[in-house]
């Protein structure tokens, strides 16, 4: 499985619209039949910031991610609304999904 981490930095003035600014985007995106998940979390510390965390099934579903006709729309229309290159961390990982955090296991009563 591919796994992603990327943080946007999003110009202070579009902060509080940019999940419906990459609604479009993340909607086609879900739609992806190797798409794992793609889910925007806001910081925090700092509200204009925003990380995703995407996972993709495997090298094939991330190519087609990247090829897709929403992918070539998405690199035209979101830069103008970022303050910066978004920042990645992009790993291949032999693993489905997500795992229990094992350390916070709940325990029914």
């Amino acid at each position: 499985m591919i796994f992603i981490a990327a943080k946007f930095k999003v110009r202070p003035e579009f902060a509080d619209h940019w999940l419906e600014i990459a609604g479009p985007f993340t909607a086609a995106t879900r739609a992806e039949p190797g798409c794992r998940w793609y889910d925007w979390s806001r910081s925090v510390d700092d509200p204009s910031v925003y990380v995703l965390l995407e996972a993709f099934a495997d090298q094939d579903a991330g190519a087609a991610h990247v090829n897709s006709a929403h992918f070539a729309e998405a690199r035209r229309t979101l830069p103008p609304h970022l303050v910066a290159t978004p920042e990645i961390i992009n790993v291949t990982i032999d693993q489905d999904g997500w795992s229990e955090l094992g350390e916070l296991a709940v325990r029914s009563s």
